[in-house]
């Protein structure tokens, strides 16, 4: 499938010694199994050369292609993983997807490297993404530096109108965690009140309270963002 819509929407197609399935695999080969240059040239038997030009035209084209693979969500209808499921409907009913960041392993130049050191010391940069509660990404913003923080980052994507953020008709929300405010169109759990799932399988005496069981549900609908990030970080050897 990939290669038919490269073939159909791109200008890549089959090279004087490569053709366009080789050069797909070479790309894929090297991202999936973070592999050098060199590991690239041995493998495929081509020059570092070929291989570095085949990447970038490949990783370009992708690129080129993020609207075609990721779609703004549905805002008119409500999801089914809310519909039949009675712990979140009506509940939830308004609720369009879950959004959040997380941190991607990078490398940047000595001279920038300390905008990149997040809260463990290491070089990342920081992502923004919203999801669909059938696992979809529906809106992904890379780049970022792993200083900044996921507040700054959706804040700063909601202000510039050529973002392509998309933004929930009023009475629509998104779901997010503490860390970002809560306001129309996202709504936050209630704070200093035990939220995460594992807190609450951990206590003996369960959930306690109308806000606990309001968080229990935002954190277990909201999980799969999480498993979104999970999913596509074990695509990919660190």
């Amino acid at each position: 499938m990939l290669i038919q819509v490269l073939r159909q929407q791109t200008a890549l197609q089959n090279s004087r010694y490569l053709t366009l399935e080789e050069q797909v695999m070479i790309f894929v080969y090297v991202i999936s199994q973070k592999a050098t240059n060199r590991m690239a040239m041995e493998d495929w038997q081509h020059s570092g050369s070929t291989i570095s030009v085949v990447f970038t035209r490949i990783c370009k084209a992708i690129a080129s292609l993020s609207q075609t693979f990721i779609k703004a969500p549905n805002f008119d209808a409500i999801p089914d993983e809310i519909r039949w499921n009675p712990k979140y409907y009506p509940y939830f009913q308004n609720c369009v997807g879950a959004i959040d960041g997380t941190h991607i392993a990078a490398h940047a130049p000595a001279d920038v490297a300390n905008n990149f050191r997040g809260r463990k010391s290491t070089v990342t940069s920081n992502m923004l993404a919203i999801c669909s509660f059938d696992m979809l990404f529906t809106y992904v913003v890379t780049g970022w530096e792993g200083a900044v923080h996921d507040s700054r980052v959706l804040t700063t994507q909601l202000e510039d109108p050529t973002s392509g953020f998309p933004h929930p008709p009023p009475g629509k929300y998104y779901l997010v965690d503490s860390g970002y405010s809560n306001k129309p169109g996202f709504l936050a759990p209630f704070r200093n009140v035990p939220y995460h799932l594992r807190d609450a399988r951990r206590r003996a005496g369960g959930i306690n309270g109308p806000t606990e069981l309001f968080n229990y549900r935002h954190a277990s609908l909201r999980n799969c963002i999480e498993r979104c990030f999970g999913v596509l970080k074990a695509s990919y050897p660190k």
